[in-house]
């Protein structure tokens, strides 16, 4: 509601008896609340364009000067409408935009002014590489995009609108001040529109999040603590209205993160957003995920095999597996490089199991004997049925 505002103050300026119906109007509707999630749409977000020239015409913010505090900056929009001189000393003559009364001039020097783009204003948004490492060979490669992540998601619009099987968002908690900023200013913990700003913020974002997808069968997760568990996951509901949603609960800190008044948090969250046929699946009977399932204890890559460098030499020792229960009730001593399986001690009614392939190789446990103990401790190990004849168990 803050944005139209705005726009019916400058319509009053230039023609106040039309603005007179629009305001009669705008104040019918919001007498009116709507169900469901309500928040202010706010004056959008405006952005910095790294790296950009100045040119006359453009939009600019000054930046800040050195040791100037945050708080301290001028966060109004200007545009310049001359550049003159060479060199460092170019400088631009300036006039404030978006004042309601007689607009400011300014004079400043180029280098000590930002580009920046309002929401809505045309952004033709290019990739340029600036660096690779290659260390696959011929595997599949991943890209890094450096950008605003509001423009790297139109980019990616371009090329992969609809396709995108899986997207990954760790937002901002909006928990403390210095946490994210808003057109330029940190969101201070006490400002009173501190979660409609963020709410504003993700729906932009979330809305490209829902292009991209792919509508017959993706996932959206998204991370996130107690502080707007509750408010994203009902703008997740209003933005994928028909999806099946999940939150999953995410350990963080056994022991719990001491508040000062609070109860200490142990947990954050995983909102899971499940698109079209998208879901988990979970064979009946094997008690196993099939596509989804825990990290192996045992090692796989075969630079960590036993006895290479990479290899740990404390991390291949044997787990004593009770037979009839499935608990481990042991965890032995480490074995060196070359010392025989045949040379540790058994144990009546268990199975001694090593982190050995089925093709023979010998590899590494991914945890050490103690730090293996204190994850079974904690509930952290779960042990299985292995399919292979010369290992009964697996561990994860």
């Amino acid at each position: 509601m803050s944005r139209l505002t705005d726009l019916l103050r400058r319509v009053e300026q230039l023609n106040p008896d039309l603005a007179k119906e629009l305001i009669g109007e705008f104040r019918s509707l919001t007498d009116r609340r709507a169900f469901g999630l309500n928040f202010e749409r706010h004056v959008p977000e405006t952005f910095e364009l790294a790296n950009r020239k100045v040119r006359r015409g453009d939009k600019v913010r000054f930046l800040p000067e050195r040791s100037q505090p945050a708080k301290d900056i001028d966060g109004r929009i200007w545009l310049v409408r001359r550049i003159e001189g060479r060199g460092v000393e170019r400088t631009a003559d300036l006039v404030e935009l978006g004042a309601a009364e007689q607009p400011a001039i300014a004079q400043r020097r180029v280098e000590d002014l930002a580009v920046v783009a309002e929401y809505g204003d045309p952004i033709y948004p290019g990739l340029v590489s600036t660096g690779k490492v290659e260390r696959g060979g011929d595997k599949p490669f991943h890209a890094v995009i450096n950008a605003e992540n509001y423009h790297a998601l139109k980019a990616l619009l371009f090329a992969y609108e609809g396709k995108v099987d899986c997207i990954y968002i760790d937002p901002p908690y909006n928990t403390r001040d210095k946490d994210w900023k808003y057109n330029n200013d940190y969101v201070d913990a006490d400002d009173a529109y501190k979660h409609s700003k963020w709410l504003a913020m993700m729906e932009r974002r979330l809305i490209l999040a829902k292009r991209l997808l792919n509508p017959r069968s993706s996932v959206l997760l998204l991370t996130i603590d107690d502080n707007e568990l509750h408010r994203l996951g009902l703008l997740v509901e209003q933005t994928f209205h028909g999806t099946k949603q999940q939150i999953v609960s995410v350990t963080i800190s056994p022991r719990g993160r001491s508040t000062a008044d609070d109860f200490s948090q142990t947990n954050e969250y995983i909102l899971v957003v499940y698109v079209g046929l998208a879901g988990v699946s979970l064979p009946t009977g094997s008690g196993v995920d099939d596509e989804i399932r825990w990290r192996y204890l045992r090692r796989n890559d075969v630079e960590s095999a036993r006895g290479t460098p990479k290899g740990g030499p404390r991390q291949f020792y044997p787990i004593y597996v009770e037979n009839e229960t499935m608990r481990i009730v042991n965890i032995g001593e480490p074995l060196g490089h070359d010392d025989s399986l045949d040379a540790i001690p058994t144990i009546a009614g268990t199975t001694p199991v090593f982190p050995i392939r089925e093709d023979g190789t010998h590899m590494n446990w991914g945890l050490t004997g103690p730090s293996l103990g204190s994850a079974l401790t904690r509930g952290f190990v779960r042990v299985s049925p292995g399919r292979d004849p010369n290992q009964p168990f697996t561990f994860a």
